[in-house]
């Protein structure tokens, strides 16, 4: 048992039961149990195959690749439809929702899927990277904020741009531009606080 996985249970104490219980069934099955993007996750041989989450109104299961499962009983749903392509979410508004063997069938047919590898990988972002100006202006008189920015993957290269493209105004884009900088000479990427395991 994951010790940061304790925690967040606790942490959670609206939901405790209701995690618990869900905790246990994941703990006989053949599962590793971690924190990733700051919630407990399920891996098996390495993959990721579901989360245990708990919100305002509701706990539940996450499924990684949860579109590859049968879903007989109708119980999962696309947390945001036309974003999300392969996971799918199991929600419990109460502790008497929830169905040990069921859970335990769905997860079981999610190790089996990921052993058979059934994944839906995510498409490439394969938009071209579009410095905005302020950025672009910035990095063109300074060489060592060049240089650090040079150094990412396209990726968080793509985040940052986007990050001040995408404000309204001049005013906000000046103030994201400076808040930003200091962070690209850190080498640290924009939602790298994000990551932790």
């Amino acid at each position: 048992m994951n010790d940061k996985v304790t925690q967040y249970i606790t942490d959670k104490n609206t939901w405790t039961q209701e995690l618990n219980l869900l905790r246990s069934v994941l703990l006989e099955l053949p599962l590793e149990e971690a924190i990733k993007w700051s919630a407990p996750v399920y891996t098996y041989k390495n993959k990721n195959i579901l989360g245990l989450s708990a919100f305002k109104n509701y706990c539940g299961l996450w499924f990684f690749q949860g579109s590859f499962l049968k879903d007989d009983k109708k119980v999962l749903e696309n947390a945001q439809e036309g974003k999300t392509k392969a996971m799918r979410q199991w929600r419990f508004y109460k502790l008497e929702e929830i169905d040990v063997s069921l859970v335990k069938e769905y997860v079981l047919e999610a190790i089996q899927n990921s052993e058979e590898g059934k994944e839906l990988k995510p498409k490439r972002n394969t938009k071209p990277l579009i410095i905005p100006i302020e950025l672009q202006l910035e990095l063109d008189k300074n060489q060592e904020l060049q240089e650090c920015f040079g150094k990412f993957m396209l990726s968080k290269k793509r985040d940052y741009a986007d990050y001040i493209s995408e404000a309204k105004r001049e005013a906000t884009k000046l103030k994201r531009l400076e808040k930003i900088i200091p962070m690209i000479l850190s080498g640290v990427g924009l939602h790298d606080k994000y990551k932790n395991c």
